[in-house]
């Protein structure tokens, strides 16, 4: 008898092990429009490949939906942190949606083009807590060009997002985004990573504008108030002047950094942590 209940809790413990080893540390669901720029399309393309192969080596479960009607609360209930791989929610309720999420708690990551807004375009600023509030970065400004590499410095050394991360480190190719407001200034703002002055001049035109000579520039950041974290990779560069035949080509990776790689990496497991 005593062997019989011996082998019924062993068996027990198998299970239960079992199960508790497949059960992912926290589930991902990334949005995403993956439509008109080449160069997003080639981030989105290759974000879904890597976060897809992270989510197997590091135990949390990844999704990814081209749908925005999803971004509901029935569905968003079934992850714990939001990626935004390139745009953002532009019917009404789907914002609303969004920061009931955030507000109660859910977690978000967003990258490049999902802090755009630029009034008149096709994304303007029409949506002040999203761009005021929670990013803190308002409309969109100025950019470099065309993409290129830049040296990111480390602004905060002991925030979990750059745990591990050298002092200094290069980027991979970029078009690299100036904003409205000056996080500085915006006590709720942390400033994470910022361009390195030894990247000036940064860009190479043609256009005088598109080369940055001087300045403070944010690349990534968190707000104190919620779990988000900004980061304005995601724009690949790619074949523009058709040298390979069309420019569908990728020239450049997002994701072909090792420090770079590690820093998102750090920013999705600090934001699944409860």
């Amino acid at each position: 008898m005593f062997k019989i209940k011996r082998l019924i809790f062993f068996i027990s413990f198998v299970i239960s092990f079992s199960v508790c080893a497949q059960k992912p540390k926290f589930s991902v669901i990334a949005f995403y429009t993956g439509k008109n720029d080449q160069a997003h399309i080639s981030f989105v393309q290759e974000a879904n490949k890597w976060f897809t192969k992270m989510a197997k080596n590091h135990g949390f479960s990844y999704d990814s939906t081209a749908n925005w009607a999803n971004m509901n609360a029935q569905f968003l209930s079934n992850y714990e942190v939001v990626l935004f791989l390139d745009t953002r929610p532009e019917a009404p309720e789907q914002r609303t949606a969004f920061e009931n999420y955030i507000k109660n708690g859910g977690a978000w990551l967003g990258f490049h083009f999902s802090a755009f807004a630029l009034s008149p375009s096709s994304y303007p600023q029409n949506w002040n807590w999203y761009h005021h509030e929670f990013l803190g970065s308002g409309a969109y400004a100025s950019n470099t060009w065309r993409p290129t590499s830049a040296i990111l410095k480390v602004e905060d050394k002991k925030h979990p997002v750059t745990k591990n991360l050298p002092k200094k480190f290069k980027a991979q190719p970029n078009e690299w985004y100036r904003w409205e407001n000056d996080l500085r200034q915006n006590a709720n703002i942390k400033i994470l990573l910022a361009i390195d002055t030894s990247s000036f001049p940064l860009g190479t035109g043609p256009k005088a504008h598109e080369i940055w000579q001087s300045g403070y520039y944010p690349v990534v950041w968190s707000n104190k108030n919620y779990r988000m974290v900004y980061i304005n990779m995601g724009h690949n560069d790619m074949d523009y002047e058709h040298k390979y035949g069309k420019t569908t080509t990728s020239l450049s990776s997002s994701f072909g950094s090792k420090n770079q790689n590690k820093m998102i990496l750090n920013s999705l497991m600090w934001l699944g942590k409860r």
